[in-house]
């Protein structure tokens, strides 16, 4: 079976402070069937049961989420769709509860729902009711075992019978360069690469991904300072900055201030975070 393939991962880009998160959740990340991994990052689990509430904290990547959740608040149990966020993403658990997260690439949610511009749902959260109606949530929340979750994913996914889009596989193929490439830097010269006018890769990037190519540039770049502040109290802030392509260390620190609401200093290891 697919689950049986699709051992934990562990992956922090985005969490701010990923070690508390892990103290008070149970959080695991797994890989889907091999005949979606073309189009998917990875599903994501998390369990809890709290004494006191807690809130954690996620810069978005820029990506399309399928959420299946259940609290202990009386509510059924439901399926949300969360388009690419472009802010700090802070959620508050309580009780006790379980999700089931389906991360897609960006670029990879549109083979599963052809007929929707990704772009209308970017920073929303929104019922996935109208775009999943057969979707049943309690047969991916209720198994106990992770890798009966994950094969419960898997069918859902499977069932929506996705299609080779070569314009999702091209967006999908564009943004992995600007993730793992520094060089990536200018709009311009990413089209000129790829073989569009500027024009195109933006309506490119609004169709498939949700959000621009410039946009999806800094992202990954605050994503590598976040990283830095927490792991490294001794970052050379400005060499960094030459390094993700800043003009110098206050447009870095600005940008990242203005994503997270805290400057990188209140992230170094050991500061106060009260």
């Amino acid at each position: 079976m697919p689950a049986q393939n699709s051992g934990p991962r562990r992956d922090t880009r985005g969490i701010v402070d990923a070690a508390d998160l892990f103290a008070h959740v149970r959080f695991r990340r797994h890989e889907p069937a091999p005949e979606l991994r073309p189009y998917l990052e990875h599903y994501w689990l998390i369990d809890w049961d709290l004494p006191q509430p807690y809130a954690s904290h996620l810069v978005p990547h820029p990506s399309i989420n399928l959420v299946f959740q259940r609290y202990d608040d009386g509510r059924p149990d439901f399926l949300e769709l969360s388009g690419v966020g472009l802010a700090l993403d802070t959620r508050k658990l309580a009780g006790r509860g379980r999700v089931c997260g389906i991360q897609f690439r960006p670029g990879g949610f549109r083979p599963f729902a052809p007929g929707f511009p990704v772009s209308e749902w970017t920073d929303r959260v929104i019922p996935a009711d109208p775009v999943f109606p057969t979707a049943d949530p309690t047969a991916v929340l209720s198994p106990d075992r992770d890798e009966d979750r994950v094969a419960a994913l898997d069918a859902f996914l499977l069932g929506l019978d996705p299609r080779p889009d070569p314009q999702a596989e091209l967006a999908m193929e564009l943004v992995d360069r600007i993730r793992h490439d520094r060089t990536v830097r200018r709009v311009g010269a990413l089209a000129r690469e790829a073989g569009l006018s500027a024009r195109s890769l933006q309506r490119l990037f609004a169709a498939q991904v949700g959000v621009g190519p410039k946009w999806v540039v800094l992202r990954y770049r605050i994503h590598e300072a976040l990283e830095h502040a927490e792991s490294d109290d001794a970052v050379d802030w400005a060499r960094l900055a030459a390094e993700l392509g800043y003009a110098d260390q206050a447009h870095l620190v600005r940008d990242f201030t203005a994503t997270l609401g805290v400057p990188p200093s209140v992230l170094r290891p050991g500061a106060s975070r009260a």
